[in-house]
């Protein structure tokens, strides 16, 4: 039985490396190649959730399921975006509840996550379509709960870029590459705080062009005021956690701003559109492209990395071992999926989306912003955490 089993595992790794990717494919034996199977099946869900939003109110109105929307063109775009949503949701989730704690290769947890492509397809086609038979009361109830699950998938890609950040500076810093590294963090950290610095100054010029824009002032005073208390707090000689990741989370932090502000509705003079702002252009085309694919990486790129939420590490994983948690990665898919449908519909199932635009709306900017804080204050804590255990370590002792 052993023989056999071991024989069993020596060929499905002959299958991983020498044979083609169509080979894999088939033969189920490549996880890395199964996750951009399931980011190809994301980025279809957020597109026909779109065309459902702009271009599908002829064939919604007709679906007696949606008479509760009384024929309201928002009301049905919203709903079409919320019950795709929620098939992708369910979809992920089941992979989810069927591939969680999967640690071994070749198991059949692995087999389902990397193959059995013919009946998950029937599966994600079956679970699209259930959304448009339920009633619009549970639809609705979905939108609510889509804000908690949206929020949490945002959190969880905050944990991921700052423990990015850290393990690049700790790779920087370390006894084998700090005398290697020394000018290129320099140079990126210095970088970092130029672009940071740029990007504050043509914010005041773009969206704070009179005094009276006070919200936008305010907000872009507050980005520096917490690009100026991070890097303090980082060359505090109790924490020395050095100038390359409060210049990295400046970036991120800056960006965060400008995403807020450029959320915020047309129609005020602290937002310079143009008076054709109502028509469609193809800069509009083309950011809405762009941003619907950001999402698919940055779902994508959040679901691989799930070894920095693990409590316990192990820096020598054996060869059979998964090479990223399954069930992580659904999870964050099907989180993705509530956090998609809160940007197509601008986080309120009430609110008026122009075609071809995505997060615009008061509540889209306020999510933003408290995003802003939110990162802040998770860098600092991871800063301050370690000195304060520490302190308190040395008085018990």
């Amino acid at each position: 039985m052993e023989s056999g089993a071991n024989r069993g595992n020596n060929e499905s790794s002959n299958i991983y490396k020498d044979s083609s990717w169509f080979s894999q494919f088939r033969n189920a034996s490549n996880p890395w190649m199964a996750r951009y199977v399931y980011a190809l099946i994301f980025l279809v869900a957020n597109l026909l959730a779109w065309a459902a939003r702009d271009f599908g109110h002829g064939a919604l109105i007709e679906m007696k399921r949606l008479e509760g929307c009384n024929g309201g063109k928002d009301c049905l775009g919203a709903e079409g975006v919320l019950r795709v949503s929620l098939g992708c949701f369910i979809f992920y989730i089941i992979m989810f509840l069927s591939t969680a704690r999967t640690s071994k290769l070749n198991e059949a947890r692995d087999n389902w996550h990397s193959g059995w492509w013919s009946v998950k397809s029937v599966l994600w086609v079956g679970t699209t379509i259930i959304p448009f038979l339920l009633p619009s009361g549970v639809i609705q109830l979905y939108g609510e709960i889509a804000h908690f699950g949206a929020g949490v998938f945002l959190l969880i890609q905050l944990i991921s870029i700052i423990s990015f950040i850290t393990w690049l500076n700790d790779c920087c810093t370390s006894e084998k590459n700090a005398e290697r590294c020394q000018i290129h963090v320099m140079l990126f950290a210095t970088t970092a705080y130029v672009i940071c610095l740029v990007g504050i100054i043509l914010m005041f010029i773009w969206y704070a062009p009179q005094p009276s824009c006070l919200l936008n002032i305010f907000f872009i005073t507050w980005t520096l005021v917490l690009l100026q208390l991070m890097t303090s707090v980082s060359l505090h000689p109790k924490v020395n956690a050095g100038i390359l990741t409060p210049g990295l989370m400046g970036l991120y932090v800056v960006f965060l701003c400008w995403c807020a502000i450029r959320s915020e509705p047309a129609g005020d003079n602290c937002i310079r559109k143009s008076d054709s702002a109502t028509k469609t252009d193809w800069l509009s085309i083309i950011s809405f492209i762009v941003a619907v694919l950001a999402i698919v990486v940055a779902t994508f790129s959040t679901g691989i990395d799930s070894k920095c939420f693990q409590f316990r590490k192990d820096d020598t994983p054996a060869e059979d071992d998964v090479p990223y948690g399954y069930g992580f990665f659904h999870f964050v898919f099907a989180t993705g999926a509530m956090y998609f449908a809160m940007l197509l519909i601008g986080w309120n199932s009430h609110h008026v989306m122009r075609k071809w635009t995505i997060d615009v709306g008061w509540t889209s900017t306020w999510v933003r912003i408290v995003n802003e804080w939110l990162a802040v204050c998770v860098y600092l804590w991871m800063l301050i955490a370690p000195v304060i255990w520490k302190s308190r370590h040395n008085d018990s002792t």
